[in-house]
């Protein structure tokens, strides 16, 4: 069960439950019923339900109930649990996640992962581009660069459909706004993103803070002009002569050039990189894994998101996943 709840005249509410049909009337399914924001509220019964029709009986609090999304699941069917890693892996992801845990300072209770910003909207993800250069867009080319966005973005939720629990056979990633310095650089007239001029922030065109999910991790955007639809979740930070890459929980940042010139490739191997820590994976720069030597996650060593990757962003799911009721 997903609730809505605005802080204003639409809420969580009071409480709720199921009800089951027995074939001439409905009734009660006890059970334990969590009321959370911002997440799945997930039952689990004590013994199996065997219905034809499920109800479900909400009692309003403060205000309006608002209801998102209700999800069944059958005994067996991807909604359950499952961490089965290849034998050769378990080590070094046991390593991983432990370093992780001594390095990170607030591992658990960091709420703005990619994880987080995902299942907030719900299993989408919005983008908006800072273009930090001096050079013109086409309508074409900025069209060529969100498809490329999306099928980076793509790849990393094709490792988690299917696997323990997680909800979306699909994450579609939308590009709501453009950063830019000068209005004429992006040569369009039509109004598909919102465009934001000259709002500077460390040196680089900033997209509206209003609509940021990092600087609104509540995930309210009272301010936002156009108001939430038009938030953005993360930044596509391209910067003109930009060597590397960076990348977080407000998205990231490649150089321009370099992205230009990978718009057709199969593996834009540093925004996939970038896209690993916008998810909570680490750097391994200084030390290695037991077993295993070439990762995209180890800087250099690999172009693509390989097996040991993809059970390490697994591996962030099966720790976080409680956070959200699934």
């Amino acid at each position: 069960m997903y609730f809505f709840d605005d802080g204003g005249g639409v809420r969580v509410p009071a409480s709720w439950k199921l009800q089951r049909w027995t074939g001439s009337a409905y009734a009660d399914i006890p059970g334990t019923y969590p009321i959370n924001v911002n997440a799945y509220n997930r039952v689990t019964f004590a013994s199996a339900v065997s219905t034809t029709r499920l109800r479900v009986v909400l009692q309003s609090g403060q205000a309006s109930v608002g209801l998102l999304e209700v999800r069944a699941w059958t005994a067996g069917s991807p909604g359950g649990t499952g961490w089965n890693p290849p034998g050769n892996l378990v080590t070094p992801l046991n390593e991983v996640w432990q370093h992780q845990e001594s390095t990170y300072p607030n591992l658990y209770g960091f709420r703005n992962y990619g994880w987080d910003q995902v299942m907030a909207n719900r299993g989408s993800i919005n983008y908006c581009v800072r273009w930090d250069s001096s050079a013109s867009v086409t309508a074409a080319q900025r069209d060529q660069i969100h498809a490329t966005l999306a099928r980076q973005f793509k790849k990393w939720m094709d490792v988690m459909v299917g696997h323990n629990g997680w909800p979306y056979s699909s994450v579609p990633v939308k590009v709501v706004g453009w950063a830019v310095r000068d209005r004429a650089q992006l040569q369009w007239s039509d109004t598909s993103v919102d465009i934001y001029v000259n709002d500077i922030r460390e040196n680089a065109p900033q997209c509206a803070e209003a609509c940021g999910r990092f600087f609104n991790q509540s995930g309210n955007y009272p301010n936002c002009p156009g108001g939430a639809s038009h938030h953005y979740d993360m930044s596509l930070w391209l910067t003109a002569g930009f060597g590397g890459g960076a990348g977080g929980d407000w998205g990231q940042r490649i150089g321009s050039e370099y992205y230009l010139s990978n718009l057709n490739a199969d593996n834009v191997h540093i925004l996939l990189h970038e896209m690993g820590h916008s998810f909570g994976l680490d750097d391994f720069y200084d030390w290695t894994p037991t077993g295993v030597c070439c990762f995209l996650m180890k800087a250099g060593s690999a172009s693509s998101i390989t097996e040991f990757d993809a059970w390490m962003f697994r591996d962030w799911w099966r720790h976080l996943k409680s956070r959200y009721g699934v």
